[in-house]
């Protein structure tokens, strides 16, 4: 009787393990065993439609990325991707499916640290000039010299001096990039208050995300308000013509990710490219920068209505 109680109390502690975890399967699998029939050996998992639907779209995407990048590589065509927004807005989640099957030697992400000594008695932009694109390459911008427009003043890492001068020098930086022939595409990702707290929070409890915890996350929520003020002057003074924002509301990680991949490759040419109506954008997703900035002005001293 001993014996057997252990073997039922055993059973149920593995039972209870199982349903601890939080099973997750890789992006892509769903969609790749669809069609699949029962098996002895096979586990039916349900997943909805919409994930499907998302999964077929994505795939779809992709495969335009790498008809761009070959088209890139055939014209010598140079393609930096700026990708800037509050902490935990999903801009790494983008990137990674921007580059999954994209060849790495076309294919730069580039995430700078914390400026060196040597790096920090340089002028501002030198640093990320080494890290432009060249014929044929894209490259994408995990956070930008657009550190200096607001996370460095609201952290108190440059002086108002530094900052002021930097809004002024930026449109003409980005000027001679995009007179050179840079294809220049900036994203702004806007999360709300709620679910930048939300995903703060996931965090802390999955151990997949746990590497991206940092410290400045309570600090995010601490000083939404002035992250506010130095996105609106951010957005006034660097949204021009020739290189205008395209701000992505990323509530929905899955709707920001194919849009921002539907602007990029419809703004672009390249051989054997998709219709127009398969790439055009959710207007509800993708805000203009001009817009964006008649939206804060309308709002901004109404907080509560206002995007992240």
């Amino acid at each position: 009787m001993g014996e057997k109680k252990k073997k039922d109390e055993g059973k149920g502690k593995k039972h209870d393990t199982d349903k601890a975890i939080d099973f997750r399967l890789q992006e892509g699998t769903a969609l790749h065993f669809k069609g699949e029939k029962k098996d002895d050996d096979r586990q039916a998992i349900w997943v909805s439609k919409e994930v499907l639907a998302y999964e077929k779209e994505l795939k779809k995407l992709q495969v335009e990325l790498m008809k761009l990048q070959q088209d890139m590589k055939n014209r010598g065509t140079r393609v930096l991707v700026i990708f800037e927004g509050r902490d935990a807005a999903g801009k790494g989640g983008t990137i990674k499916r921007i580059s999954t099957f994209l060849n790495p030697r076309n294919t730069r992400i580039v995430a700078l640290a914390a400026p060196s000594d040597r790096e920090v008695s340089q002028w501002y932009f030198q640093r990320y000039v080494p890290h432009l694109p060249s014929a044929g390459e894209l490259v994408l911008f995990d956070r930008s010299w657009y550190n200096r427009a607001m996370v460095e003043p609201v952290m108190g890492f440059c002086t108002d001096e530094q900052h002021k001068r930097f809004l002024k020098d930026v449109p003409l930086f980005e000027e001679m990039l995009v007179k050179d022939g840079i294809k220049l595409f900036k994203f702004y990702f806007s999360v709300s208050k709620d679910e930048q707290a939300k995903r703060f929070e996931s965090r802390k409890t999955d151990i997949l995300k746990q590497y991206k915890l940092s410290p400045v996350d309570n600090l995010a929520q601490t000083y939404w308000d002035q992250y506010t003020v130095k996105k609106f002057q951010m957005l006034n003074e660097s949204n021009r013509t020739l290189s205008p924002w395209a701000i992505l509301r990323s509530d929905d990680k899955k709707k920001a990710r194919l849009n921002c991949i539907k602007y990029i490759l419809s703004h672009l040419d390249y051989d054997k490219k998709l219709p127009d109506e398969e790439l055009a954008i959710d207007p509800k997703i993708v805000i203009s920068g001009i817009d964006e900035i008649k939206h804060m002005e309308k709002y901004l001293f109404d907080p509560e209505r206002l995007r992240g």
